[in-house]
């Protein structure tokens, strides 16, 4: 049997003017999902997240069950912006605990993740970071580009390479949680994690007081730390738990995998000889169609293994390619934003006409946004031009 207490606090923070977060805590569910979009559309996909998992999850309480009812929420998502153009660019991060039961009858907890948000497991006042965030600046540590440091303080470290409401296709890391009865799980949005350190998660989550009182702690420090986000917790503390009976870590995608078809060529019947010449032909033909077909391959993973950003008569829209091609594969605009390419700072416009690049459709979204909302902060911050006229004496 595996059981859990729970207790969860929120706050809109000091900065931002509405809360885009949402949580759902159950007796067999935990779920934080830090939703992004303007106009009130980030709380809708993380409130629609809340509901379609928390409503699926409940009919089929597996790990399979879990997986279906996140990219249940993500194709939610996708839709309701198709219906509502106002909403478009909308999405949301998840990170979640399901108490899933395997094949063996055995209910453990399991965790999924999705974007930046995150999960720590506090054990005898350790903590210990469970999920991997999703980042731009993270995805740079973990190639070795940037070191953790650097990473934490890195321009494009809020910048998402995975979202839910993004793209059909979504993958999800999905883990077994080892725990003991007595450890804590925190489940936060980045307005907790980016405001306190690793030290004062670890002292103010693990204190030995009411969880309730645990969780307001932590909201308050994380506001008296600057509040820039808004901030979302939930804190977990097992009272009985099971370790999975085939533990898993892995990350599950939604992407159909490649499919390789071969087909025999039927037996030929002349004489001997001619057996012999027909089969060295087709092993040569074989090998050459297998080197092209792999070269061909290798062209098309590397002409549209990126995205950019450009001006399209007025807006900046996303393409996916290389900007200047590559061969006889040109670049595809995926689809213009609704940012103009002339409301942009003197320096941004200057990269835009030379194209910004960026790992994924995600990025490049969340980069045309900064552009802009660094636009909007220049103009807000500008100091008032300032008119003297001098009256002639008579």
């Amino acid at each position: 049997m595996t059981r859990w207490r729970y207790a969860t606090a929120t706050d809109t923070g000091l900065v931002r003017e509405t809360n885009q977060d949402a949580m759902l805590v159950t007796d067999s569910l935990a779920l934080v999902a830090d939703g992004m979009g303007g106009h009130a559309a980030g709380e809708v996909a993380s409130i629609l997240t809340t509901e379609v998992v928390g409503e699926l999850f409940e009919r089929n309480s597996t790990v399979e069950g879990l997986y279906s009812a996140i990219e249940a929420a993500n194709l939610a998502i996708i839709a309701d912006a198709r219906e509502n153009p106002e909403r478009f660019g909308m999405g949301t991060t998840v990170i979640a605990v399901g108490l899933t039961h395997d094949s063996m009858g055995v209910i453990s907890p399991t965790l999924f993740n999705v974007g930046d948000s995150r999960a720590y497991q506090l054990r005898d006042g350790a903590l210990r970071q469970l999920s991997e965030d999703h980042s731009v600046a993270e995805e740079w540590v973990r190639m070795g580009r940037l070191t953790p440091e650097e990473a934490a303080t890195h321009p494009r470290r809020h910048q998402l390479t995975r979202a839910l409401g993004v793209d059909d296709a979504l993958d999800i890391d999905v883990s077994s949680i080892d725990a003991l009865p007595g450890d804590r799980i925190l489940l936060c949005s980045d307005g907790l994690s980016n405001e306190l350190s690793v030290d004062s998660l670890a002292k103010l989550a693990s204190a030995p007081k009411p969880l309730e009182e645990a969780v307001n702690e932590l909201v308050s420090a994380a506001k008296h730390s600057g509040g820039r986000d808004n901030i979302s917790v939930v804190l977990l503390e097992f009272d009985e738990v099971n370790v999975a009976s085939s533990p898993i870590k892995k990350t599950v995608s939604a992407k159909a995998p490649p499919v390789a078809t071969s087909q025999m060529a039927s037996a030929i019947h002349p004489s001997r000889r001619r057996r012999r010449l027909t089969w060295r032909v087709w092993a040569g033909a074989a090998f050459i169609a297998l080197v092209a077909a792999g070269a061909v391959a290798v062209v098309h993973w590397y002409a549209y293994s990126g995205y950019y950003l450009g001006d399209d008569a007025g807006l900046i829209a996303v393409y996916q390619g290389q900007p200047n091609g590559v061969l006889w594969y040109k670049p595809v605009k995926v689809l213009d934003t609704t940012y103009s390419a002339r409301n942009l700072r003197p320096s941004d416009i200057r990269s835009l006409q030379a194209t910004i690049s960026e790992p994924s459709l995600t990025a490049a979204l969340h980069y045309a946004s900064y552009l802009h909302t660094a636009w909007l902060l220049s103009r807000a911050t500008s100091p008032p031009v300032v008119t003297t006229t001098t009256l002639a004496k008579g």
